[in-house]
């Protein structure tokens, strides 16, 4: 009976994308003190689903998940989208929902939410940002959650995402860091253990609606965006270079699916 009831929890990847999301947010609450946020984070979660809401009545595809998908964004935005001001907050997560409807190209929406959020709000406010800092230096806790991702990614099946990203813009970094500069390993560890950077890998490059559909169109387009990403960091000093990257490099996605083609992802067998 127990296994009967779990199993439409357990078949849907997105229920594990918020549990994740959750934890990590948590985890930020009660270890890094983040409880000045806590009324931003109410603002995003309910502005996110009502923009859902009404998203799902003007396109008239209405489904019982409908907020499995605005709940996953607007977790994303609490993690990553700072600002002193809550209309920016409530800009913020209108932008990230808005996007998935509006901006759109044969079934799926072209960016990232979460990232489009960011970016746009960013531009159009100069007054949110994305603050790398705002994790410490607890590395091992931020090791853990990275090993929690990948449990998630296993069902997502983007596996493949993070460990690209890592092997490319990380191996980059140990090269420059270790290699050519000859700084101790912990600068280098210090350097790609950032919260920002782990939720970059482990949720916003894995997203299956908004990166390429078959393995190969998506190992070579994170790639791609792994080594402007390390080409930002380590000349220009721009340490939010991944996020920005993804946001130009987004457009290119149905490039690569129409040279590497493969099914759209399906986040559950059944429509939820």
């Amino acid at each position: 009976m127990i296994a009967n009831r779990l199993r439409p929890f357990l078949q849907d990847a997105r229920h594990y994308q918020m549990t994740y999301l959750s934890l990590f947010l948590l985890t930020g609450i009660l270890f890094l003190e983040w409880y000045d946020n806590l009324l931003h984070y109410a603002v995003l979660i309910v502005t996110a689903l009502c923009i859902q809401s009404m998203g799902i009545l003007a396109v008239a595809k209405y489904n019982d998940g409908w907020w499995k998908s605005a709940l996953i964004t607007s977790l994303g935005l609490c993690l990553l989208c700072k600002t002193g001001s809550l209309q920016t907050t409530l800009l913020a997560a209108t932008l990230a929902i808005g996007s998935k409807f509006i901006i759109r190209f044969r079934g799926k929406h072209l960016f990232n939410p979460v990232n489009f959020g960011l970016i746009a709000t960013s531009l159009i406010t100069q007054d949110s940002w994305v603050s790398p800092g705002q994790w410490g230096s607890h590395v091992i806790l931020l090791l853990v959650l990275g090993a929690l991702g990948f449990i998630v990614l296993a069902k997502v099946q983007r596996w493949d995402a993070p460990l690209t990203f890592f092997i490319v813009f990380g191996g980059l970094m140990y090269s420059n860091i270790v290699w050519y500069k000859g700084w101790d390993f912990g600068v280098f560890l210090h350097s790609i253990t950032s919260g920002t950077l782990v939720l970059f890998a482990f949720y916003m490059i894995t997203d299956p609606m908004t990166t390429p559909n078959h393995r190969t169109g998506r190992i070579l387009w994170i790639g791609l965006v792994s080594l402007l990403s390390f080409v930002l960091v380590t000349q220009y000093y721009f340490y939010s270079a991944p996020i920005w990257v993804l946001f130009f490099m987004s457009p290119l996605v149905p490039l690569f699916d129409r040279y590497w083609k493969a099914p759209k992802y399906v986040w559950a067998p059944k429509s939820l």
